[in-house]
């Protein structure tokens, strides 16, 4: 039987590295990792590519990122030493791959459910929701706030009426409730005035399409998941 060997992403080579430096001591427990500049200048990688690596070895235990601190080694709980080059778990697509496949398909999405210029309950139910989020910080808020988010982004695709662009958008909601993307886009949207804006940037978005302006509403998504992109990117 024939068996299929995938290339490793960058991130979860970057992941490996970062790992075998803590399984053998380089980085020990209780210390804090380099920046992900640093990393990214050592390893002649992207940042976003080391911001994706940290947040895959927070969800292994590995690691943990305090705002405005740094990530800190937590010590092996998330591996051992005879498992430091096993691959990353493959069903959890890579974040910045998601957004460059959102930022192809969802303005041309945003684009033909304007054309219909209709208001939509269940998306402004989304948008109630999200803005109910005051406290990202908390874990029931961070919650709302990620499936409102994503069953917004779905709706717009609902609201197009079109079975294929539906089933779409179901595959990228999968993507966006996929562990490392959660724990990226928690990391960036990490204040009660991103929130806000956030909110505002999607509320943008709804009323174009609900009024009809096909060009705004492409616009509009199109600057939100940039910002959404530049959030997951930078932040330290």
């Amino acid at each position: 039987m024939d068996t299929e060997f995938q290339p490793k992403q960058i991130y979860e080579q970057v992941a490996d590295q970062i790992r075998s430096g803590i399984l053998s001591g380089v980085y020990p427990a209780g210390s804090r990792l380099p920046s992900e500049r640093d990393l990214a200048q050592r390893m002649k990688v992207s940042r976003p590519a080391v911001r994706e690596a940290i947040g895959a070895l927070q969800n292994t235990g590995l690691v943990l990122t305090r705002h405005g601190s740094g990530t800190y080694v937590l010590g092996e709980s998330g591996a051992s030493a005879d498992d430091s080059g096993s691959r990353l778990p493959t069903a959890d697509t890579s974040p910045i791959s998601t957004l460059r496949v959102r930022m192809i398909i969802e303005p041309a999405v945003a684009r033909l459910a304007a054309q219909f210029g209709k208001r939509d309950a269940e998306a402004e139910r989304h948008l109630d929701r999200m803005a109910e989020v005051q406290d990202i910080t908390d874990v029931r808020h961070q919650e709302i706030w990620s499936e409102s988010d994503r069953l917004f982004h779905r709706q717009i695709a609902v609201m197009t009426g079109d079975p294929l662009i539906i089933k779409i958008a179901d595959e990228l909601a999968e993507g966006m409730n996929q562990p490392l993307w959660r724990r990226l886009r928690d990391d960036g949207i990490y204040d009660a005035s991103r929130i806000q804006l956030y909110v505002a940037e999607h509320r943008l978005i709804y009323e174009a399409i609900a009024s009809g302006d096909a060009d705004a509403a492409a616009f509009y998504v199109e600057g939100h998941l940039k910002r959404v992109e530049r959030d997951i990117a930078t932040r330290e």
